[in-house]
């Protein structure tokens, strides 16, 4: 992409969210070395690492819960979700707090990126060869220079009644 749709952060741009035009804006987020986007519009916060509490019975990509300012959120571990095999190394990541149906949960990843505003025109359906479980959660995607950038569909990934169904 070299030509003036191109893929720009928003800061380069004066920080201003583009909510009609011609482009979309993600919060990025890495899972190995894999790039992810969740809308801008669905974020609430960006965390450091949280004490997080086990809850009991939940399912294995519930992580449990923290407190975030007075509010009890659910913590998702996104890599057990997308079928992925816990991490090598000690770092122990951070999070992408988003608000579903008026319940804040946070999005457990490896690394959140910034905030990029991508061109409507370049966004693609999932390609046959996107992992089945990604393509599951995924809207879409979009392609950049040297990266593939996937759409993550943050209802889908909270909806656990599909997983809970299949487990019984």
């Amino acid at each position: 992409m070299s030509d003036s749709n191109a893929l720009v952060p928003s800061h380069e741009r004066g920080g201003a969210l583009d909510l009609g035009g011609d482009s979309q804006d993600f919060v990025t987020a890495y899972i190995g070395k894999q790039l992810f986007g969740i809308p801008v519009l669905t974020v609430q916060d960006v965390l450091g690492p949280q004490r997080i509490t086990r809850i009991p019975l939940a399912p294995p990509e519930v992580a449990g819960s923290l407190n975030l300012r007075g509010r009890i959120v659910t913590a998702i571990d996104v890599r057990k979700r997308l079928g992925l095999r816990d991490k090598d190394d000690d770092n122990p990541g951070m999070s992408i707090v988003v608000d579903q149906g008026g319940e804040l949960y946070s999005l457990m990843v490896d690394q959140v990126g910034e905030v990029l505003s991508v061109p409507k025109k370049a966004f693609e359906q999932n390609p046959a060869t996107l992992d089945p479980r990604w393509r599951e959660f995924s809207d879409g995607i979009f392609r950049l220079d040297k990266k593939l950038l996937v759409i993550l569909d943050v209802t889908r990934l909270l909806d656990f009644t599909s997983s809970i169904k299949q487990a019984g």
